[in-house]
């Protein structure tokens, strides 16, 4: 038995100026020898596992890797040799998350144009991780046929839209390859990127084990794949059933659709099979590619934890510890997305997202070695897909040279620090916001203010050089200020450099 793990093909990028991590299955005692660009190392098989560590090397390419498997067996020596060709050196980050990472792109804004440009000089490469349900033959079967694929019209298509633009300004700023591992899928919860023990050990996550185990106790699993398998063939079926109903009227209202076409049962029964089931994915496709070596995450989630918001601080900062402890970096640069505003047409302002986003600042401002890109300006009404990625991913990177690379750019907007209370209102000041403010419309919106009873007005604001001063009427005696609180907001005021100034809040005691 000889295999090296899938996430290794050729086309792959290796991570530049960091020891590399290759690993596989073999049998116990058999040698493996792993050579590249001059280096190599050797180990031997241990409990059905080999693991070989590559010393750091500069960025370059293309090379061959050659993988060697010598085992004794009765007196023979049996040989295996396995080659990968036009292997790059140069920078290596993970794509995770939900829908809005996945979003393909063929799917975003310009994205056919862009995949007519593309072709294999393009300085980027993608693997994406194979996405299946279960660890099973489905699986297998599919890591089989994976591999990290180079730039082209066709092959580029379902790549990362976010990831593919922070690529491109990434290899263009620092003149190396960038890799890409896509590890993501829509609909999901943080839970289902962790694992058991990490959510259930923690007070504010473990409803997320609960809610599971009574949803399959008493079930055999075979029980549990049948219902799910049931559920799918159904679902697939209403779907069809659906577009033919878009296609006639794309902004069909929701009721209607279901009177159209019956039940809709996503996302199906929570079980054994379900893609997003606590610690699925973490199991299917997280541990698949760990611990490939990388420079860092980008991660842009937390749509699907919406109902439980006031426990995503929690859930959110326990997966970055956990992501980092299974890549052996507690350091390991994570580099997040914040929520873009958002709001169905038919859906009251719940303000649940107003709090995911406030947990991500959180975690931004309380982990260290992170990043966050802030994108409230590049959601879309009544579309939790916002279509135009370019921006996500050039802030993206600007967090990632900043952070990581030590590269002087404009990568912040403005973020509130602090107030004080005067003339009848609040003077509200900011990080990041020396060279003042750019206002986008007739007037600044998104700010209010609020007494010691917490009844929330629409504020006038005034910018005052690199601050900025609210008032209201009906608010004699302010004490709170906040501003684009909403899970909607049409976003008026931005830093010079075009990002806008992060929501916030004050009222939090």
């Amino acid at each position: 038995m000889f295999k090296i793990a899938a996430v290794f093909s050729s086309n792959m990028v290796l991570q530049r100026e960091k020891n590399i991590e290759i690993w596989g299955d073999a049998d116990d005692g058999a040698l493996i020898k792993v050579e590249i660009n001059g280096s190599s190392a050797q180990t031997k098989a241990a409990d059905g596992k080999w693991k070989i560590i590559l010393p750091p090397m500069e960025a370059g390419g293309p090379y061959e890797m050659d993988i060697y498997y010598i085992m004794d067996i009765d007196g023979r020596q049996i040989k295996e040799s396995l080659r990968f060709y036009n292997v790059m050196i140069g920078e290596v980050w993970l794509c995770g998350g939900q829908s809005n990472m996945e979003l393909e792109l063929q799917n975003c804004k310009g994205g056919r144009d862009i995949l007519k440009t593309l072709s294999p000089d393009c300085p980027i490469r993608f693997y994406y991780t194979s996405k299946c349900k279960m660890v099973d033959e489905e699986l297998y079967n599919a890591e089989k046929s994976s591999g990290w694929s180079e730039a082209g019209e066709q092959s580029s298509a379902a790549w990362s839209a976010v990831g593919y633009f922070f690529a491109k300004k990434l290899a263009e700023d620092l003149g190396v390859t960038v890799g890409l591992i896509g590890c993501n899928w829509g609909g999901t919860s943080a839970s289902a990127w962790m694992d058991r023990k990490t959510i259930a050990d923690c007070k504010e996550t473990v409803s997320y084990i609960e809610e599971y185990d009574l949803a399959v106790r008493g079930k055999p699993q075979e029980l549990q794949i049948r219902e799910y398998d049931e559920y799918a063939k159904y679902q697939q079926e209403w779907w069809e059933r659906s577009q033919k109903v878009y296609e006639k009227e794309p902004n069909c209202p929701w009721d209607k659709v279901l009177e159209i076409c019956g039940e809709s049962k996503y996302p199906g029964p929570m079980n054994c099979k379900n893609e997003y089931r606590p610690s699925g994915l973490y199991e299917t496709m997280l541990m698949r590619v760990c611990p490939y070596t990388l420079r860092g995450f980008l991660y842009y989630q937390g749509e699907s934890d919406d109902h439980k918001p006031n426990s995503y601080y929690k859930l959110f900062t326990n997966l970055i510890g956990l992501w980092r402890e299974k890549w052996g970096d507690d350091e390991l640069p994570f580099i997040m997305v914040q929520l873009p505003m958002f709001k169905y047409e038919h859906d009251p302002d719940y303000k649940h997202w107003c709090l995911i986003r406030e947990a991500q600042m959180k975690a931004f401002k309380t982990i260290k070695n992170t990043g966050i890109a802030v994108i409230t300006d590049c959601g879309e009404f009544n579309n939790i897909h916002p279509v135009d990625k370019a921006p996500v991913g050039k802030r993206l990177c600007l967090q990632a040279e900043s952070l990581v690379y030590g590269m002087k750019v404009d990568a912040f907007g403005p973020i509130f620090k602090s107030l004080v209370f005067v003339d009848g209102g609040i003077l509200l000041s900011f990080d990041h916001a020396k060279k003042g403010f750019k206002i986008k419309g007739d007037k600044i919106t998104g700010f209010e203010i609020a007494g010691e009873d917490k009844l929330f007005r629409r504020a006038k604001a005034e910018i005052r050089g690199d601050r900025i001063f609210i008032s209201a009427k009906q608010v004699a005696e302010p004490k709170y200020a906040r501003f684009d609180w909403s899970n909607w907001e049409v976003v008026t005021v931005f830093g010079k450099n075009g990002i806008p100034l992060a929501p916030f809040r004050t009222d939090t005691d």
